[in-house]
């Protein structure tokens, strides 16, 4: 075991965490009975890049509970929670990282989890993937594959797959019915207005909102945000997404009109400068802009700190930017993730379900090991519908089934 962290003495409180967290992951709970019986991942590495907090560090915990021997950082460095890190130290595994690491230390951290030349990886965002493709592409003789968890790293992977240049089978765990669905709409949405209120302390209802995008990710924090009272003005690009979010009953419109009218902004479209220095100059005194996107480009806060008069911080987490006109734009953690960096995240029985679809890709890459062709594969529908029964059986809750004849009849073709 090697660890890189940065305080051992908080493990106890991590423990607290990761206790909690477990007793309301009824499905990891099922997971990890199961594979320390049977030990799917006995003899196999795992190195995993993830928002490094409790409900992850149970995820590891299983892993390891299957036999995997455990390699982990985090994707976010404000997200990396020391006590969790300090818990899973003492626990056997081999963790690097610690909140708020420079970008430097960041990227030193992901390549030492590299180092033990992984079978598996597990990865948030695909930094781990990317930095082995650039720099480490010798490890890919010893990989079966990995798992990815984000919209934004598909991105990436695709990329690669299209270029050809995807050394082994990726499994694309964001777009499973059981992550996307839930995790996207639900855990994002509720997440990030958890992290909004508790940062600013300000009600939302008779707020004008903008979410921009009207993804999954968006249409959970426009969803949350209508059901708190607020009006919601949502910015797309995409026609037929657009008439989605006009139908859900928000309004649509182009981001340099909706700029005039927000009180709170959230991006969620995974793209750079979603919300532009044109945009900012318009916008009412007092602004508030966050980002639920993966990373923080969503925002230009490069463009923002070169036109601000001063800056200076508002409260805890809130920087306030004065712009020429005098006018104040508050941003939220700098344009990072908010829910995780201004709050605990998803909740846990939504990551229950997200890091099911994980450990059941990570169990499939390791059932079809020298089967899977290097492409950025989809996980199969037997494995998001035994999940999704799982979870239903964690509720206590039943549903019907077809019978012969039904089942003949929906197969049919005839009159």
């Amino acid at each position: 075991m090697k660890y890189d962290v940065r305080d051992m003495s908080l493990a106890n409180a991590g423990h607290l965490k990761i206790d909690w967290v477990k007793d309301h992951m009824p499905l990891l709970s099922m997971l990890e009975k199961e594979f320390e019986e049977t030990k799917p991942f006995a003899g196999l590495k795992i190195s995993l890049s993830v928002h490094l907090e409790a409900k992850t560090a149970y995820l590891c915990k299983v892993l390891k509970a299957g036999g995997a021997e455990m390699y982990v950082t985090g994707s976010n460095v404000l997200s990396t929670k020391d006590d969790v890190c300090a818990a899973l130290v003492e626990d056997g595994l081999s963790v690097f990282a610690y909140h708020a690491a420079t970008r430097e230390e960041y990227l030193r951290h992901i390549e030492m989890v590299l180092e033990c030349k992984p079978n598996i990886v597990i990865d948030d965002g695909a930094d781990l993937v990317t930095l082995l493709h650039e720099k480490r592409p010798d490890l890919a003789v010893n990989m079966y594959g990995g798992c990815e968890e984000t919209t934004t790293g598909l991105q990436r992977l695709r990329a690669l797959d299209r270029e050809g240049k995807l050394l082994f089978p990726m499994m694309a765990v964001n777009d499973a019915k059981c992550k996307h669905l839930f995790d996207n709409r639900y855990g994002t949405g509720q997440s990030t207005w958890d992290a909004i209120m508790r940062n600013t302390n300000l009600v939302i209802a008779g707020k004008t909102v903008v979410v921009c995008g009207y993804g999954w990710v968006s249409k959970g924090i426009a969803m949350y945000a209508g059901r708190l009272g607020a009006q919601v003005i949502v910015t797309e690009i995409d026609p037929v997404k657009a008439i989605e979010a006009k139908m859900d009953g928000f309004s649509v419109m182009k981001m340099e009109e909706a700029a005039k009218y927000g009180d709170i902004f959230c991006t969620g479209t995974g793209n750079i400068n979603t919300i532009d220095v044109h945009h900012m100059m318009v916008m009412k005194n007092g602004a508030i802009l966050t980002n639920s996107g993966h990373f923080n480009c969503e925002i230009n806060m490069e463009g923002l700190r070169n036109i601000a008069v001063s800056h200076h911080e508002r409260r805890p987490n809130i920087e306030g930017y004065v712009l020429p006109n005098g006018n104040i734009i508050d941003v939220i953690c700098e344009g990072a993730l908010v829910n995780i960096a201004g709050a605990d995240g998803h909740p846990a029985e939504i990551m229950d379900t997200s890091f099911a679809v994980q450990a059941f890709g990570a169990l499939y890459l390791a059932e079809h090991h020298g089967e899977l062709e290097k492409h950025l594969l989809d996980i199969p529908d037997e494995i998001d519908n035994r999940i999704a029964f799982k979870k239903l059986q964690a509720w206590g809750i039943e549903i019907d089934t077809l019978t012969p004849e039904q089942e003949e009849y929906i197969n049919s073709w005839k009159l």
